[in-house]
């Protein structure tokens, strides 16, 4: 069984003139990710593997994650720069097998899409620093198809 851990980014600030890669977060944004990192701990289900766009505010987010959750370094993956999802589909797809729980930090549409298309619970948009979990019946990501979608953690909700 593998289970992936998907994570948008948290919001991003805008005040910046900056190219939209160099973007980094708004101070709600740190303070979201602070939120649900911290949320997602109590669940004790931590990632073998951290996987983040090199986006600055999706790695920002994954520094977030991981001071919090005490985990190993983050894999920074240029294809998770990803906006459609196809990118995002691929990359999981090439995970070693050995990993059988994965976080992937991302941005939308791409993640919002691969939830609804992977997950069995329909979200409208994932929002920023929004968390979603889903469950697979698999061995190896090769085949990843249709699951379980098991945990949400929204901001919103935590507030």
């Amino acid at each position: 069984m593998k289970k992936i851990i998907i994570v948008r980014h948290a919001k991003s600030s805008w005040k910046e003139q900056v190219d939209d890669h160099d973007r980094s977060l708004a101070s709600r944004g740190l303070s979201d990710a602070e939120l649900v990192s911290l949320k997602f701990n109590e669940l004790q289900e931590l990632p073998d593997l951290l996987l983040s766009s090199t986006a600055k505010r999706a790695r920002m987010t994954a520094d977030i994650f991981n001071k919090n959750l005490n985990l190993s370094p983050i894999c920074l993956k240029e294809d998770l720069y990803d906006f459609s999802g196809e990118d995002l589909v691929r990359t999981i797809k090439s995970v070693n097998n050995s990993i059988n729980r994965l976080m992937v930090f991302g941005h939308n549409h791409a993640l919002t899409n691969f939830v609804n298309s992977f997950g069995d619970i329909y979200i409208d948009n994932v929002p920023t620093s929004g968390l979603v979990i889903i469950d697979f019946q698999i061995e190896s990501w090769k085949y990843i198809k249709k699951g379980q979608t098991v945990k949400i953690i929204f901001p919103r909700d935590l507030r």
